[in-house]
């Protein structure tokens, strides 16, 4: 049995977090993008949520989390110089508040050898100088993941899917790699818009369906996989299908062919 690290800052995910990385740091609770659908709102991480990120009680301050976070990813560096390491599940690590503390971490890993994926909903940072004036060696070591559900009205406090897609587009532009994260699928029909719209600027996907949602249309979904394949054919994407999509359809992944990767994909390989 694989031995599960649990450090304050740094630990191996389970369960559906680890459909998305071996390795992730979290240093916030709360957000302030305020989806309706969050998973973080619900059990017991809801009984800390606030509308704006914390700081988990683990830490003093920044300088507390930083140490911690730096003697953590020396103490795993061997396994995340392989595996990498992924910002953030409980709350977003582009937001204002969080966005110095993330940024710092990213150039402690990138100095020690650590590739870092960043999911987020925001774009504003994109068009921040620092990522321009980065090493070109260094841009193939960050993979800069968009949440993309194509409903605006369910994430008030986000970027607009637009401006999200916009920054995809102008990150991979600067040759960073890029990945999406089309989760949870809402509306079928707008998940595959948003997919299309990015053919040309993701380097992976990752399609999942709504946690405990159980009125999807069975032709809706099919009709979102068969997009999917042709999107696959015709750009040569690459697509994870999440356990809870491929259970839906009841579809063997091993049957799934060429250009559907497995949960073990890694983007800097």
């Amino acid at each position: 049995m694989e031995k599960k690290f649990n450090g304050k800052a740094i630990y191996n995910p389970s369960g559906k977090a680890r459909e998305y990385s071996r390795w992730a740091c979290n240093f916030f609770i709360g957000c302030s993008n305020d989806c309706t659908y969050c998973y973080c709102k619900k059990g017991y991480l809801g009984l800390m949520w606030t509308d704006m990120p914390r700081l988990k009680k683990c830490f003093r301050d920044t300088e507390d989390a930083f140490r911690i976070f730096s003697s953590e990813l020396l103490r795993n560096l061997d396994d995340l110089r392989i595996y990498g390491l992924f910002f953030t599940f409980t709350s977003d690590p582009m937001l204002s508040e969080s966005v110095p503390l993330t940024l710092r971490c990213v150039d402690w890993a990138l100095d020690n050898g650590v590739p870092v994926q960043i999911l987020t909903k925001r774009a504003e940072f994109a068009h921040d100088i620092r990522w321009r004036q980065m090493e070109p060696e260094k841009r193939r070591r960050v993979a800069f993941g968009f949440t993309l559900t194509g409903c605006d009205d369910l994430e008030p406090g986000a970027s607009s899917n637009r401006e999200r897609m916009d920054a995809m587009r102008l990150l991979h532009d600067m040759g960073y790699l890029t990945f999406a994260s089309i989760e949870p699928v809402v509306i079928p029909s707008r998940s595959l818009d948003c997919i299309t719209d990015v053919s040309d600027c993701c380097d992976l996907f990752k399609v999942g369906l709504m946690s405990g949602k159980k009125d999807y249309s069975i032709s809706d979904i099919k009709s979102l996989f068969e997009g999917i394949r042709v999107i696959k054919e015709k750009t040569g994407s690459l697509f994870y299908l999440k356990d809870s999509f491929v259970d839906f359809l009841k579809l063997d992944r091993n049957a799934l062919g060429e250009g559907f990767v497995n949960v073990d994909y890694h983007i800097f390989n």
